[in-house]
């Protein structure tokens, strides 16, 4: 089954593949993303889930993890 999640985590593997992003507690703090991998992440996401992320959600702290990114998903009105 490829949940919503398992989406996030490919996509993530995808734009970073040196890292192993289920061992981490904040991507961000970690140094695995940067400000351009943020980018690229969230157009990846709205191709992926067919959404427009707002430009004012596109903070450091909305992609820390898996739980912010589905978050900031479910705001944007993806459902798991």
């Amino acid at each position: 089954m490829n949940t919503v999640e398992d989406k996030i985590l490919t996509l993530l593997q995808e734009a970073r593949p040196e890292f192993d992003f289920e061992d981490s507690e904040d991507f961000i703090t970690d140094g695995m993303l940067d400000s351009f991998d943020v980018v690229q992440l969230v157009t990846s996401l709205d191709e992926t889930f067919g959404i427009s992320i707002d430009g004012t959600d596109i903070l450091p702290e909305n992609f820390g993890s898996v739980d912010k990114i589905m978050a900031l998903l479910h705001k944007n009105g993806v459902t798991t």
